[in-house]
């Protein structure tokens, strides 16, 4: 019973939409915006809802054999439930939050484009041919949802850490999605999926990794000349210095609950942290 459970929360996405939840708190703590409208952290829970169905259900056919795809072979009617639920879920708030609809529609249409190669529809198949960047393009997408859009929302003046967070967010999360790509690589290469790690070589992945994880600290280090104390920059600074000795061994272990669980929930660890020491 606990183990489909717990599946169930995070092959939902249940999980991955409240880390994004998570994350847009903390941006807002950082920015001295303690209490968030609730119309932005509900919008935010059901639209990664719908994007992250949205992209299973699409994913159900994959070829690859792995405990997720499998438990999405096995409720693809949920995926399009969940779906229906949070496009409903994210219309609604999107209407209640309708004054800011171009920050919104600018990360609603990005995010559709990262799903949009699994549609069937030729025009759609063919940007797997130019999606290169597409790791960097959905990080890129996760920076924007929880750092910038709510800054934008909820009307926070724009200060030069937020310049530095965003870049330090970008980087953990870029850092992260190599991992992804890592394991997935030998069937983006069957399916024609084009990406820097397909290109890369073993050293090439490396050094881009080694690369990116030195800008998410470089930029969390710096937040400290904003005022924010050495403790604040240390919480920012321990999901980089967890992925970076999970990285080889994420290297050769491709459990699904190790990636969706361990992996993913290091995105939000450090506003977590922030939480619990109520900083």
């Amino acid at each position: 019973m606990f183990k489909k459970a717990f599946d169930f929360f995070i092959f939902s996405s249940l999980y991955i939409s409240l880390c994004a939840v998570l994350m847009t708190f903390q941006t807002l703590q950082l920015t001295g915006h303690r209490q968030p409208s609730l119309n932005l952290i509900l919008f935010i829970f059901f639209s990664t809802i719908c994007s992250y169905n949205f992209h299973w259900y699409l994913s159900a056919d994959a070829t690859i054999s792995s405990t997720r795809v499998q438990w999405t072979r096995h409720h693809k009617t949920l995926h399009l439930i969940l779906y229906l639920v949070g496009l409903s879920g994210s219309a609604f708030y999107f209407y209640l939050l309708i004054d800011h609809w171009f920050a919104i529609i600018f990360g609603v249409f990005f995010t559709f484009l990262y799903s949009a190669p699994k549609l069937p529809q030729p025009f759609f198949k063919d940007l797997k041919k130019i999606a290169v960047g597409k790791t960097i393009f959905l990080a890129f997408v996760w920076m924007y949802v929880t750092t910038i859009l709510p800054i934008i929302i909820e009307g926070v003046k724009w200060e030069n850490e937020f310049f530095l967070f965003s870049v330090s967010r970008f980087f953990l999360i870029y850092s992260i999605c190599i991992l992804f790509d890592y394991r997935d690589r030998e069937d983006d290469k069957r399916d024609n999926i084009r990406s820097m790690i397909t290109y890369f070589n073993e050293r090439g992945i490396n050094n881009l990794f080694a690369a990116s994880l030195m800008l998410f600290g470089v930029s969390s280090i710096a937040l400290y000349w904003f005022s924010h104390s050495v403790f604040l920059s240390v919480i920012i600074l321990i999901p980089g210095i967890l992925l970076g000795f999970l990285y080889n061994y994420a290297k050769k272990n491709f459990s699904d609950y190790l990636y969706y669980f361990i992996l993913d929930g290091l995105m939000m660890l450090s506003g977590l942290l922030m939480l619990v020491f109520r900083i």
